[in-house]
């Protein structure tokens, strides 16, 4: 029997979708897809449905390089309405505890999320995507039910007070994969002693793109290409390159070249020491990605 053919277009590359408010990361991705007209797509790690902003989406053969910007560092701003506590941390639950904040200082504000910056360990919210003996925990959550999670060691680069307008509060934040801006808001607002909850969140970054530096397209301006054709839509896609931009090029030669397809580590003169790097053919054209080892040989880790 043969092989069925898959459907849509062979379309390579990374867009930096800017993710409307109101639909699920999987959503606007099923919209972009059909838009391409691709035969493959991913997204990156998604948002909730109430946050807007980045959301890269992989299509083609840049799928299999999808971990790179999960496992990337984010950047958010974020809205934190204090002295309202939810069920969910943010502003789609049910409000639970309530405080005055009428002694909170922009002083204190300050102090309290200097306090946050570093590696510290953070709870996983129950209205989250973590599985809890096979099953989501947001799923538990809805069924009135609280298991004991464990806590997670996340970093926080970066957090800075944007705006003081109580009883709301604007920061910006810089932070490492796996971090929960809902459980950081409600956190800072317990620190602040009258609790909080997260009113509006946008994701500005995700590793090497951030908003102001790398454009961001919206899903109007995606529909508006696709009516002059494919390589309109095409246009607003960015290389694979462009994810691994901090990572150094090794060309090989074509006998390299072939055994490192084969899945062989090879001996590439003048290579990096260690880390990651990006891999070229002798006509340049691009491989995938590499690690050095502890001998200096270069072993692929994920090819095209």
């Amino acid at each position: 029997m043969g092989r069925r053919r898959r459907r849509g277009r062979e379309v390579n590359g990374i867009l930096l979708l800017d993710k409307p408010l109101g639909i699920s990361s999987n959503h606007a991705l099923q919209r972009v897809k059909r838009l391409y007209d691709a035969q493959k797509a991913g997204h990156t790690g998604s948002l909730d449905p109430l946050a807007t902003g980045l959301l890269p989406l992989c299509l083609g053969y840049t799928t299999k390089f999808s971990a790179f910007l999960l496992d990337a560092d984010k950047r958010y701003r974020v809205r934190v309405r204090l002295g309202e506590t939810t069920e969910t941390a943010d502003a789609e639950g049910e409000v639970i505890a309530t405080a005055p904040v009428d002694s909170v200082t922009e002083l204190a504000v300050r102090d309290v999320i200097t306090g946050f910056i570093g590696e510290i360990e953070q709870l996983p919210p129950m209205y989250s995507a973590v599985k809890h003996d096979g099953k989501r925990l947001y799923k538990l959550a809805r069924e009135g039910k609280e298991v004991e999670r464990t806590p997670r060691q996340i970093s926080i680069y970066g957090l800075d007070l944007i705006e003081f307008a109580l009883p709301e509060i604007e920061l910006s934040v810089h932070c490492s994969k796996g971090t929960y801006v809902r459980t950081l808001a409600e956190d800072i607002g317990n620190r602040l002693g009258c609790g909080g909850h997260v009113s509006a969140l946008r994701r500005t970054g995700v590793g090497p793109y951030v908003e102001g530096e790398t454009g961001f397209v919206t899903v109007a301006e995606i529909e508006a290409a696709a009516e002059s054709g494919p390589e309109a839509v095409d246009g607003l896609l960015l290389p694979l390159e462009s994810t691994l931009g901090h990572c150094p090029a090794v060309r090989l030669s074509a006998n390299s070249a072939f055994y490192l397809s084969q899945g062989q580590p090879v001996l590439v003169p003048q290579a990096p020491t260690e880390g990651l790097v990006r891999l070229y053919d002798a006509d340049e054209r691009f491989l995938g990605v590499g690690e050095i080892l502890d001998d200096g040989r270069v072993q692929p880790k994920r090819l095209v």
